[in-house]
């Protein structure tokens, strides 16, 4: 059972860790921060978002989204074209700088998922990630278990 918790937990630290570096070193060359990857990239695949959808995409707090949405907004990657004050309801979209950071982003988690993926045939990586989606749906019954 030791080993087991060793494997699982290193492989999930190690992935998280490489995910973590490559998000920093793509976003480094545009002075971004990995946390805004996902806020570009959602924006960018579906055309704009509210604040409330990017954080369910994102799987992130609201905090973590707002911090990322302003610093986006200063740095004139996103706009909110109605100027609507509303923080959590009003649109998101790209402007034609967050555009072209978004499309090197789609360009480049095509590279990072077909590299990662070497060595899989289609049918392994349906089932990793069915897998994945069991344990972590498993391991949110058990955390919040905990909470309570």
């Amino acid at each position: 059972m030791q080993e087991r918790f060793q494997t699982f937990t290193i492989y999930i630290s190690k992935i998280n860790r490489s995910i973590r570096k490559i998000k920093t070193n793509v976003m480094s060359s545009f002075n971004l921060k990995a946390p805004h990857v996902s806020c570009i990239y959602y924006l960018y695949v579906t055309g704009g978002l509210t604040a409330t959808e990017l954080c369910d995409m994102c799987d992130e707090d609201k905090g973590g989204i707002s911090r990322s949405i302003e610093s986006l907004q200063n740095d004139g990657y996103i706009e909110k074209p109605d100027g609507k004050s509303k923080k959590y309801k009003s649109p998101l979209l790209l402007t034609e700088k967050g555009k072209e950071v978004g499309k090197f982003l789609c360009e480049k988690v095509d590279e990072v998922l077909a590299r990662s993926s070497l060595g899989l045939t289609d049918e392994e990586r349906e089932c990793l990630y069915k897998g994945l989606n069991l344990i972590s749906k498993n391991l949110e019954v058990l955390a919040e278990r905990e909470d309570k």
